[in-house]
């Protein structure tokens, strides 16, 4: 039993300190770069900064003494504050979800770390409660105490069927998927992008005038070894995006109950999450460039949960590489209201002229700018013209739509080709528009917005068939319309 109150481990101390310290990391760094250089100076930085370290571990020991949890009579109750005294008290039957992961503080002690969602945290603030290190026991209780309060009564009795589900696997990622994941990744961009942004935060210290000064004449002279310095530099961020991904997802496996999807994932931090059923509010299928031409893509539910600060507890990957013509196969018996094979209506080919003029005036300016600063260099840039013909092509193939029974299925292309499935139900708002280019050639735009933790999630589909979007509108405002009629009525 729970109904006395407890204490989160002690290394939760350790947790809030380390948390505190990095919030303080900024101001920290302007205080030692700018405070006062030399004799006394450097004396009162020390000790300011060793006063400041201390108080944030007593305000973290602090934190973790006064805080407690318990279950008692129907509730998850939390008292917690350090001057005030502040208590939560959170019904179980509210709860929407509760995500369990395992960090580098955790693991070493067999703990957990707890995050309770409800529907009144899946704004834009933190979740309802954090326990940050409790005993993988303690979580099991509380799982099966929220697992028992969400089941009606006559549910309760079969607690072996109930486990038998549990242990249904749907998907379970092997070496060779992770590697591909991996190695077919967006991380790439990533990690080379935050490694400038941290060498530019030093521009104050380190003379990169003077560096780049001293090495102009070695690059004019050396353009291939630096051409190589830049290529093995690449390199080095495709290993460390490589490795933080297979880290991440090591171990992934998707599992569903009666009413929950259920995914685990991660190496050196392991973590659980719990998606309810009848909070998906939309499927996305996408198909990143490395990935489409070899038929592979990544699956997405978009959840009524997370929030604008946790966007991955709203969308959520639950295949993250698997062929595209698999996807149904995996899913349609445990997400049966959606049909993820749909026959796709394509934008009419009068639409094309539209979407290779849009291309082409959004890149003109880098077409432009180098022909008259950076001649004759600059004329190179007129290749772009070959790439903005390929691309606004490629988005005019990929735009589509299509009804099936009570379900909307958009097509579009970004950078990444996106397919997004939502219910009928869940769409909150679908509008149609049209400019006056548009009208001229009997064209329209649909856009569709389902809500999601993130504050909606959807798609936009230019320059469709007018007949199309009429149709779209007229099957989401009568209620007593039926997609698949929709869809005959559209082939004769």
């Amino acid at each position: 039993m729970m109904s006395n109150p407890r204490r989160l481990h002690p290394i939760s101390a350790v947790s809030n300190f380390l948390k505190q310290l990095k919030e303080l990391i900024v101001p920290f760094l302007i205080f030692v770069v700018f405070g006062s250089r030399g004799g006394n100076g450097e004396v009162f930085q020390l000790v300011i900064t060793a006063g400041v370290v201390m108080a944030v571990f007593i305000i973290g020991v602090l934190s973790w003494l006064r805080y407690t949890y318990r279950l008692e009579e129907g509730e998850l109750r939390i008292e917690y504050g350090i001057l005030v005294r502040k208590k939560r008290y959170i019904p179980l039957e509210r709860i929407q979800s509760l995500d369990l992961s395992e960090g580098l503080l955790q693991r070493p002690f067999g703990l957990v770390k707890m995050k309770v969602e409800t529907a009144g945290s899946s704004g834009g603030g933190d979740a309802e409660a954090v326990l940050t290190a409790i005993s993988r026991k303690d979580a099991d209780f509380i799982q099966q105490a929220f697992s028992t309060a969400k089941k009606k009564p006559s549910e309760n009795s079969n607690e072996l069927e109930s486990a038998a589900a549990m242990r249904k696997i749907i998907y379970k990622i092997s070496p060779g998927q992770l590697l591909l994941l991996a190695s077919t990744s967006s991380g790439v961009g990533v990690v080379i992008s935050a490694v400038f942004a941290l060498i530019f935060q030093f521009e104050e210290i380190i003379p990169y005038d003077k560096v780049f000064a001293g090495l102009e004449g070695f690059i004019a002279n050396g353009v291939i070894f630096v051409s190589i310095l830049v290529f093995i530099g690449f390199v080095f961020a495709w290993i460390i995006a490589l490795v933080g991904t297979m880290l991440k997802y090591a171990d992934f496996t998707l599992r569903k109950t009666d009413k929950e999807l259920i995914i685990t994932r991660g190496l050196l931090e392991k973590r659980q999450m719990t998606i309810p059923l009848h909070r998906i509010q939309a499927i996305q299928i996408s198909e990143n460039l490395i990935r489409q031409p070899f038929g592979l893509a990544t699956v997405y539910v978009e959840s009524a949960g997370g929030s604008l600060e946790d966007s991955e507890s709203a969308r959520v990957m639950v295949l993250p590489i698997v062929k595209r013509s698999r996807i149904a196969g995996l899913l349609k018996s445990d997400l049966p209201d959606y049909e993820l094979q749909p026959g796709f209506f394509k934008a009419p080919k009068r639409a094309l002229n539209r979407y290779i003029w849009r291309g082409l005036l959004g890149i003109l300016p880098l077409i432009i700018a180098p022909i008259i600063f950076f001649r004759p260099l600059g004329y190179f840039s007129l290749l772009l013209l070959i790439f903005s013909f390929v691309w606004s092509y490629l988005k005019y193939k990929d735009a589509g739509w299509d009804i099936s029974s009570h379900q909307l299925a958009l097509r579009y292309r970004g950078i990444v080709r996106t397919t997004v499935f939502m219910r009928k139900n869940r769409i909150q708002s679908l509008t149609m528009s049209e400019s006056y280019f548009q009208k001229k050639q009997n064209l329209a735009t649909i856009e569709a917005v389902a809500m999601s933790g993130t504050g909606g999630t959807g798609g936009t589909v230019l320059d469709l068939d007018r007949k199309d979007v009429n149709a779209i509108y007229k099957w989401y405002s009568y209620t007593g319309l039926n997609g698949n009629a929709l869809q005959k009525e559209k082939r004769q």
